[in-house]
């Protein structure tokens, strides 16, 4: 299986339902659909560079290693394309296709493309509205809006290791001290306090979802409510 995303672009701010299909990237059918943006996530090959590149639609970006080289191909016409290379990468390459008993290739189809209805897009404009208005009156009352906590990365704490000498047939320990040593004791040392005086912090409330909020003190029936909370298709 080769491993490769390709996305259509929502409306801002909102996200389709992602559908998986299992099959080789190298086997989709020629008349599939073209996407808006495309990552491979395995080497490609230059023979298979003009296949990964006609999937794009005329706008859309492909980012995909070829030639040892993580490459940013955008898409500019019908027969054009601008590409960039973005860094030096390493990647296994993309599993070639297999042919079945008759000597041909098992295409791999592609859920359809299926337009929004109009219920969908009312919802996502509605969310759209308020949350700019949200946005307006916390930039009116001079609220900053924060942005989510990131998750602390817990360092490792490294051990000190012991020396040991061979004298004869005897192994005898002997201890090493060194600045690297007394550095590694300070390290850990500062962790220490720092995860006790964090510890002794209250702990913060949790965010607001200020978009929800605002939806849920409207004057509205439940149900409508509760549709544009659930953003998602379902």
């Amino acid at each position: 299986m080769s491993p490769l995303c390709l996305f259509f672009l929502p409306l801002r701010f909102e996200f389709c339902e992602p559908a998986f299909v299992v099959g080789n990237c190298l086997e989709i059918a020629s008349d599939s659909h073209q996407y808006d943006r495309i990552y491979c996530g395995a080497g490609v090959q230059k023979d298979h560079e003009n296949y990964m590149k006609i999937l794009l639609k005329v706008g859309g970006i492909l980012v995909m290693p070829i030639e040892d080289q993580l490459t940013q191909i955008l898409r500019t016409g019908q027969n054009t394309w601008e590409s960039k290379n973005i860094l030096a990468v390493s990647f296994a390459p993309l599993v070639q296709p297999n042919r079945n008993d008759n000597g041909k290739h098992d295409t791999v189809g592609l859920p359809p493309c299926a337009v929004r209805n109009l219920q969908d897009l009312a919802r996502i404009y509605i969310r759209r509205t308020l949350r700019n208005f949200i946005n307006e009156e916390m930039k009116a009352k001079g609220i900053a809006q924060k942005a989510p906590p990131k998750r602390k990365r817990r360092r490792c704490r490294r051990r000190r290791i012991n020396t040991y000498v061979f004298v004869g047939n005897q192994l005898i320990p002997q201890p090493l001290d060194s600045e690297e040593d007394e550095r590694m004791e300070d390290d850990n040392k500062e962790e220490e306090d720092k995860d006790h005086s964090e510890a002794l912090k209250p702990e913060e409330p949790p965010p607001r979802n200020l978009l929800r909020e605002k939806i849920m003190s409207l004057p509205l029936p439940e149900s409508l409510k509760a549709y544009l909370t659930y953003y998602r298709e379902k």
